[in-house]
């Protein structure tokens, strides 16, 4: 049976790396996705933090394949702000294959972010998000 947001949710930090580790990159995704952020994963406040964060901040992406870009749906609103590129890279884990995000050259506010998602069931990616080159979260997109 595929993975689920559901199942990712409940993984500790160790468990979701080991998963991203193990999963192929896939293809680079296109359309509206559904989000969800991994704050302190496995933890009694990441229960409380994911829906608060859902609602309120962070709801998704919205790929653009073809023209290899994509915006964040931010605020209750789900306003498609915050533009990054996307292509084909390596890991920051593990030196494999990966998609990054790159908001360096396409964003004031998030130029320091890095993204990459690797594809982990049908339609279903983890991410990773770092500041500089510091890891500060993981997130699920679903397609």
């Amino acid at each position: 049976m595929p993975l689920t947001v559901d199942d990712l949710t409940k993984m500790s930090q160790a468990e979701l790396d080991d998963l991203y580790c193990q999963s192929p990159v896939g293809m680079i995704p296109d359309g509206n996705s559904q989000g969800t952020a991994l704050i302190w994963p496995g933890s009694w406040l990441s229960r409380i933090l994911v829906p608060l964060i859902k609602l309120l901040a962070w709801q998704g992406k919205v790929f653009h394949r073809e023209q290899r870009f994509l915006l964040n749906k931010v605020s209750p609103l789900r306003l498609r702000l915050v533009k990054a590129e996307v292509y084909p890279g390596k890991s920051w884990i593990d030196d494999g294959e990966t998609t990054v995000l790159d908001y360096s050259k396409t964003s004031f506010v998030a130029q320091k972010i890095r993204d990459e998602i690797r594809e982990v069931a049908p339609n279903l990616y983890l991410g990773q998000a770092y500041w500089g080159k510091t890891r500060v979260l993981n997130f699920i997109l679903k397609f």
